[in-house]
């Protein structure tokens, strides 16, 4: 009889607010998740600016969420969405984040890219109509820090932009904890979900802190589950090359992964 292949653990690396559904789901299919957040989230110091632009909604054509953290930090200062204000947002956790708050395909125009591989800027901006948007104002919300690449586009455009801060992002604090985790992550073989190129950049130097360049060439190693070809292309840039592309969405995620029968 042939015996079924060991399984290893698989590693969630997204803030913990988010980490816990996909870890359930893949408990009860089967796996051993772990959850190792690789960015914390964390609210703004003052709301000011952000209330205030969440009050002039109606003065928008379009709003872009940059990530379901933005639109779990926006919502908590929205009553109600304007029905005929339309979304965009970059991935399928960001639709799942609208639908938590109300808002889905039912009674809002919702944009995002048409290739769930490459659920990222580039790809929002193939599923809107910029000539439609030039002199319009948009609004981007999005963390404290970003790529400006969106922004830069629209406004190239003749789009009028207005970006607005929702929440803080940081790497998390190398604690003696946190060491030791990590350390017993580098020692044993795992299935690593990356969702964020911001995140991945954060573990090699968390690695690279830890164990130096040794401790890099075992992490380059472990496969990696990206969802879209950015973060498969910064995975690649930094000597990774077990990279699996998934496509977005955690039901993409979860039929990448492999489960016992």
């Amino acid at each position: 009889m042939q015996s079924s292949p060991i399984l290893r653990p698989i590693v969630i690396t997204r803030p913990a607010a988010q980490a816990t559904a996909l870890a359930q789901q893949i408990t009860a299919r089967g796996r051993q998740p772990v959850i190792f957040p690789l960015l914390e989230i964390l609210p703004l110091s003052d709301t000011t600016a952000l209330r205030a632009v969440l009050d002039q909604l109606n003065t928008y054509a379009l709003v872009v969420f940059v990530s379901p953290n933005a639109i779990d930090a926006a919502f908590r200062h929205i009553a109600s969405w304007p029905r005929q204000l339309a979304v965009g947002i970059v991935g399928e956790g960001s639709r799942a984040a609208l639908a938590r708050h109300g808002v889905t395909a039912q009674n809002a125009t919702i944009f995002s890219p048409p290739d769930p591989a490459r659920t990222d800027s580039e790809g929002l901006l193939q599923a809107l109509d910029l000539t439609a948007l030039r002199g319009l104002q948009v609004l981007l919300v999005r963390g404290e820090s970003g790529r400006d690449f969106f922004a830069d586009s629209l406004l190239a455009a003749g789009v009028e932009v207005q970006a607005v801060a929702a929440y803080r992002r940081q790497a998390p604090v190398l604690d003696a904890a946190l060491k030791s985790r990590l350390q017993l992550l580098l020692n044993t073989e795992n299935d690593w979900i990356l969702t964020s190129s911001e995140a991945l950049r954060h573990l090699v130097d968390l690695v690279q802190a830890v164990e130096g360049s040794a401790g890099v060439a075992k992490i380059q190693q472990q496969k990696l589950l990206v969802p879209h070809a950015r973060i498969a292309e910064t995975a690649h840039a930094l000597g990774f090359n077990d990279v699996t592309l998934t496509g977005s969405g955690d039901e993409r995620l979860l039929d990448a992964l492999q489960f016992p029968l």
